[in-house]
């Protein structure tokens, strides 16, 4: 029979995967509580960095219907619980790592996908959602200048070649003929 603590802890797991759309597990071995506090800042607002008893976890993930990291649960765990951007929080893990050897990335879930240590770091190298909408926005509107500009460009013409056609009949319409003078031949 189940401890109600430990049935609590496996209920609150539960939830924080069931609610977040990535979730990154960790290896903090070697870590002080300084450098753990840091790595929270580090990962911003949108993500919660849990240290976590294996079988719970893993328990809570199974109820979660996550069933790809259970191999990635062994020695000293923690899990970055992502609710925003997965991309800057990604980040975060590859930087903070870069400085502090000792944090190892062993793999996480996106959207219900299992991602391994190598995808979490190519993730971490794309650019975040904000400037992928804003490359998208400028070329949907690189776009629109274009087709505005080929919607213009007859019209344009048309008024280019009117006005040549102005310029010549006031010249005298050298190389033109007078409607007059064709009906008196």
């Amino acid at each position: 029979m189940a401890r109600p603590d430990k049935a609590a802890a496996v209920a609150e797991l539960t939830d924080k995967f069931r609610s977040s759309n990535a979730a990154v597990l960790t290896e903090y071995r070697g870590l002080t509580v300084a450098q753990l506090k840091e790595l929270r800042r580090s990962l911003g607002e949108n993500a919660q960095y849990a240290v976590v008893k294996n079988t719970l976890t893993k328990i809570a993930a199974n109820e979660a219907g996550i069933n790809l990291l259970d191999d990635l649960f062994s020695g000293p765990t923690a899990v970055a619980f992502v609710t925003g951007d997965p991309v800057e929080s990604a980040k975060g893990l590859r930087d903070f790592a870069k400085d502090n050897p000792n944090l190892v990335i062993k793999g996480g879930v996106l959207d219900g996908k299992a991602l391994s240590a190598d995808e979490i770091k190519k993730l971490a190298d794309l650019e975040s959602r904000e400037v992928l909408l804003a490359k998208l926005a400028g070329g949907l509107k690189a776009s629109m200048a274009k087709a505005a500009a080929t919607f213009q460009a007859p019209l344009t013409e048309f008024v280019r070649t009117a006005e040549a056609l102005r310029a010549k009949v006031e010249q005298g319409g050298a190389g033109t003929p007078d409607p007059a003078e064709a009906d008196a031949e």
